[in-house]
């Protein structure tokens, strides 16, 4: 099974892309802003503001995870400089720190009816765990904003 995140919407406040289960549609999906690494050859992400940045694009392997607040959904192992990136249900920036939020519908910094997006979403990351293991490849289309100054978003 192949997996793909195509982010194509960048705003100052979020990410929004689509998600292709084997290059058919699935649903949207909602992150947080996208900050370029200064330094990508390091493992700290140097441009991370904790809670308020997107993951790398990349390639990333999909297990199955207990999460006391989300039950079992998916994490995405060995994302640099991120720990506990999981795909769960969601609406807006304020509800990633980080994840990936589904959603049917989209809207600008929001993506609605996550949580039938997620229950339809699961079965199929089962599945394809199932036949080995699963990997997620997250690409960019579009241009993402100018850099976002860390100290302008606590204002």
């Amino acid at each position: 099974m192949k997996l793909r995140l195509a982010r194509r919407w960048f705003t100052e406040r979020s990410t929004i892309g689509q998600c292709y289960v084997d290059d058919i549609f699935e649903c949207f999906v909602l992150e947080d802003v996208v900050r370029r690494d200064p330094d990508p050859s390091t493992p700290a992400n140097e441009a991370k503001v904790p809670g308020r940045t997107a993951i790398p694009a990349g390639r990333y392997r999909i297990v199955m995870r207990q999460s006391p607040k989300f039950g079992v959904v998916p994490e995405l192992l060995d994302v640099p400089g991120f720990t506990d990136i999981l795909i769960h249900a969601g609406n807006t920036d304020a509800d990633t720190q980080g994840c990936l939020l589904v959603g049917r519908e989209r809207g600008p910094d929001r993506v609605g009816m996550s949580r039938a997006a997620l229950d339809a979403l699961l079965p199929k990351i089962r599945e394809g765990r199932a036949q080995g293991e699963l990997w997620l490849e997250i690409e960019e289309f579009g241009t993402p904003p100018p850099e976002v100054d860390a100290d302008a978003d606590d204002e």
